[in-house]
């Protein structure tokens, strides 16, 4: 059963509103609270207000668990709009808006399934090969050419190339 509550004219920008709400949406009541109560948005305290409001009416006017209630829609709706002056140098005025909002919150009781956990299989009778390991698979070496010796230059002796050069 749905169950509603609505709060009017609240003084917070529907844009606000509407980032914390959708946070919340699909929780269960109690999540969602301990989300909001928790949440550094100013507009929090007012979407949790709406929230409990609404859980209380399931409790109270429906004789609804509390525990088995789900926040199913949250509606942040633009409520009128106050246009306010700010006083500027050599005369003039600059105009901006005092927005509001009307948030509405929808719960509904949804009963709590238990999951059972899900049965094992039996083990199956086939067996895998074992995985074989790199040491014991190796690659066959490439064949490369056979190794040539480094071709040795005969050592000249440098003191003897240049006594000799002068020499002559």
């Amino acid at each position: 059963m749905e169950v509603q509550a609505v709060a009017k004219y609240v003084k917070r920008t529907p844009r606000k509103a509407r980032l914390v709400a959708d946070s919340v949406k699909g929780l269960k009541v109690g999540d969602a609270l301990a989300y909001l109560e928790f949440s550094p948005k100013h507009a929090a305290i007012d979407v949790a207000k709406v929230i409990k409001s609404a859980a209380a009416n399931a409790e109270h006017n429906f004789n609804l668990n509390r525990e088995e209630l789900v926040v199913k829609q949250l509606l942040i709706d633009e409520g009128p709009t106050m246009k306010r002056l700010r006083f500027r140098s050599r005369g003039m005025a600059s105009q901006y808006f005092r927005r509001t909002c009307h948030i509405t919150a929808v719960v509904e009781d949804q009963p709590v399934v238990e999951v059972k956990p899900a049965r094992r299989r039996a083990a199956t009778t086939t067996t895998r090969k074992p995985a074989a390991s790199k040491a014991a698979v190796k690659r066959a070496p490439k064949a490369s050419k056979p190794a040539e010796k480094p071709v040795e230059t005969p050592a000249v002796e440098t003191t003897d190339a240049l006594t000799t050069e002068k020499e002559s």
